[in-house]
């Protein structure tokens, strides 16, 4: 059976390749329009890309993150949710690679049983990396304005970590 599962995609693939000669397509120009296809679509991405990566660098190195932390913590307290929190739900709708750091270290200082630690877990596990996935897709189509966009994800990802806090504390108490 592993066998199998191990051979799945490249039997996938063969098959396609098959399929697509058995329709007289010309497999290797259609890979290789593909691919200049592709290439395209990654030479309009990378450049927002590198920004937002450099933007979220900045922020974490800068200490601008913990600071806004500190100036948001009692609000936080007033939703029920933990103050060291905070970073983890500011990083997440920018950086997946920053928000899973972050997850990291409120981890290992808090134990993964904790329910600060569960929360950030469920946190990871349930918001999307909004601003990244915009441009992404956006600017794989060329959308420039997001319009509602925005807004709209930035709601889904609050109420995203309200009902990750929410859940944590129902199902472990």
């Amino acid at each position: 059976m592993d066998l199998f599962f191990t051979m799945l995609v490249p039997l996938i693939i063969g098959g396609v390749a098959i399929y697509a000669a058995g329709r007289r397509v010309d497999v290797y120009a259609a890979l290789v329009k593909g691919a200049g296809s592709g290439l395209d679509t990654l030479l309009r991405i990378v450049p927002s890309l590198v920004g937002l990566m450099t933007a979220v660098s900045m922020l974490r190195a800068s200490g601008a993150l913990e600071l806004l932390a500190q100036v948001l913590a009692p609000v936080m307290g007033r939703l029920g949710l933990s103050p060291e929190l905070l970073p983890l739900m500011l990083v997440r709708p920018v950086s997946g690679s920053a928000a899973l750091g972050v997850g990291a270290e409120l981890i290992a200082a808090y134990g993964p049983d904790s329910e600060l630690g569960r929360t950030a877990a469920v946190m990871l596990g349930s918001t999307e990396t909004t601003f990244y996935t915009i441009a992404v897709y956006f600017g794989a189509v060329g959308i420039t304005r997001t319009r509602y966009a925005v807004p709209a994800a930035l709601c889904a990802d609050l109420t995203g970590f309200l009902a990750s806090a929410w859940a944590v504390r129902v199902c472990f108490g």
